[in-house]
């Protein structure tokens, strides 16, 4: 999924890995209901700089078309 993602989708997607494990590290404390709190908030962190970042370029940073382009000669399976 990454390989279709261009940078700045894949900085925010980092910024928000980060963040939770980093959160997660800090505070500590064990449990999937715990780890969820963090991942929440490590996606709002990186969700809010996102949308700051959108709002001063006046578009998003999301694209629709894949970042990696697709050669036609291009194999998956050998035959």
């Amino acid at each position: 999924m990454r390989d279709h993602m261009n940078d700045l989708e894949l900085i925010f997607t980092m910024l928000g890995e980060r963040a939770t494990t980093e959160i997660h590290r800090t505070e500590d404390l064990q449990g999937v209901p715990k780890l969820k709190s963090d991942a929440i908030t490590g996606g709002n962190i990186a969700g809010g700089a996102r949308k700051r970042l959108e709002k001063r370029l006046k578009k998003s940073i999301v694209s629709k078309e894949n970042y990696l382009k697709n050669s036609p000669n291009k194999k998956l399976f050998k035959k």
